[in-house]
């Protein structure tokens, strides 16, 4: 009678070689990742400064220094990004932005820049919507509308 494992011996040899080619394509795909197009917002800052600067609005980081570029600050996730062609982005130092393009590592290759627009217009009425509130009630527009109308705010995240 055969121990147990001389029957598993011939699988254990077979996975062996496709668990290493796996790992090693993973590991090369790591190296060189594809750039991606995609849209970011943050402010525009100087690459003198580091993230913790910038979501901590340093007046630093508005100054021009010698040397230094103009950064993508992505407070959602303090992430400092290099643009390029900094000519697209020079004279808005300090202004919120929505930047089109494709990232590539932390650059991210510039296509356009427009004014970062937040929230709805004055006047504009507010698309349907259904959440919990603190007392995990469903809450919708009308269930919060009063005699003179709605005021809402929605408070993203905070830095405690």
């Amino acid at each position: 009678m055969w121990p147990i494992w001389a029957d598993l011996a011939p699988k254990r040899c077979f996975s062996y070689p496709v668990v290493v080619c796996l790992m090693t394509s993973l590991a090369l795909s790591g190296q060189n990742p594809v750039p991606s197009s995609g849209v970011w917002s943050g402010t525009l800052v100087s690459s003198a400064c580091n993230a913790d600067e910038a979501f901590n609005e340093s007046p630093e980081c508005l100054k021009n220094v010698p040397g230094a570029q103009i950064s993508l600050f992505d407070d959602t996730n303090r992430v400092m990004y290099v643009l390029a062609p900094q000519t697209a982005i020079k004279a808005r130092m300090g202004e919120s932005v929505t930047v089109h393009g494709t990232l590539d590592g932390d650059s991210i290759q510039v296509t356009s820049v427009e004014a970062m627009t937040i929230g709805m217009a004055v006047g504009q009425k507010a698309p349907a919507f259904s959440m919990r509130d603190q007392f995990g009630r469903v809450q919708t527009l009308a269930t919060l509308q009063g005699r003179n109308g709605t005021v809402l705010l929605f408070f993203r995240s905070a830095d405690w």
